[in-house]
């Protein structure tokens, strides 16, 4: 008994065993997640720049997608120079605390992708459904009221699912079969029972990414109403939601596969497992920047202006 609780208590630090199948071939995937790491600061950065420094692109849209550009600048840089590091020098290693740390700030990001495109839906719906109160709507003031109580309910979900995990005793092994501290892939580390951490996570996805997409859903089933009954000046307005359609749509698939890859364990390969859990994360912020730079007009006129300016100003011949 003594001996368990020396095992128990000693299990304070981890290590990231994902794509350890792979063997001799794991550094090879360095190349690919690299360059889309470079896609991603690169891509949001600019969109980022381009909204913020062109006062005519202050519009709410705009300041949204401005916010998704930021989250989906920040969220892999919680993971991914540490996931190129194991590649490349096979540094593996996370404490306990680290590994929380990491945990709460992957998710909580992760949950505010999906909140964001909640408020992108709802600013459609002022815009189109109620387009003569739309700035009265849209007003900072007025705004906020739906900005604030997603926000606490995505930091209360997540606080409570990592202060759960951090309060496990973990003496079934110290090997995270992931590339990063994925909530589930600790908890299975744990000894005793973890029913309340899955009956919490479980809730968790359900209060915040499934609740978000059912009410996405809604607005836009409310938004083709409206602008099918309205005619053909409707159909105009409706092109301004295709581009999030396709981005809720492409990040509610990969949420689906990832989620259901770790529920359907049998004849699935752990780095099969891993591979999707990555995407779910670093995927949207490589895809998210360039489907929005290239379908809104604005910031595609910005972006191109910039760029050109760029390239202008570097074959300039020096005297």
């Amino acid at each position: 008994m003594e001996l368990l609780r020396d095992n128990v208590s000693s299990h304070k630090h981890f290590i990231l065993d994902g794509f350890n199948e792979l063997g001799a071939l794991r550094p090879v995937l360095f190349i690919p997640f690299s360059i889309m790491f470079v896609v991603s600061l690169f891509a949001n950065s600019l969109l980022l720049y381009i909204v913020i420094s062109q006062r005519s692109l202050h519009s709410p849209m705009c300041i949204l997608i401005a916010g998704m550009a930021f989250v989906d600048l920040s969220l892999p840089l919680f993971f991914v120079p540490n996931m190129l590091l194991s590649f490349l020098f096979d540094w593996r290693g996370i404490s306990l605390g680290g590994c929380l740390v990491q945990m709460f700030f992957i998710h909580f990001l992760g949950t505010c992708q999906s909140t964001l495109l909640l408020w992108m839906a709802l600013d459609r719906y002022f815009a189109i459904c109620t387009p003569l109160y739309y700035h009265e709507r849209m007003a900072l003031p007025r705004f906020l009221k739906f900005v604030i109580p997603l926000l606490i309910r995505n930091i209360l979900m997540i606080t409570l699912v990592v202060t759960l995990a951090g309060r496990l005793s973990f003496c079934t092994g110290n090997m995270i079969n992931h590339c990063f501290c994925e909530h589930m892939a600790l908890v299975e580390l744990a000894c005793g029972s973890t029913a309340i951490n899955s009956l919490v996570g479980l809730l968790t996805v359900f209060l915040i990414p499934v609740a978000d997409f059912l009410f996405i859903t809604t607005s836009y089933i409310v938004i083709f109403s409206s602008v099918l009954s309205s005619g053909k000046s409707g159909v105009k307005a409706l092109h301004t939601c295709v581009t999030h359609i396709v981005v809720m749509s492409v990040s509610l698939t990969i949420i689906l596969v990832a989620f259901l890859s770790y529920r359907i364990r049998n004849g699935l390969p752990a780095a099969v497992r891993v591979f999707f859990s990555i995407m779910y994360l670093f995927f949207p912020s490589c895809f998210n920047p360039i489907i929005y730079g290239i379908r809104t007009t604005e910031i595609r006129q910005h972006i191109l202006k910039t760029l050109t300016c760029c390239h202008s100003v570097q074959t300039v011949p020096h005297s």
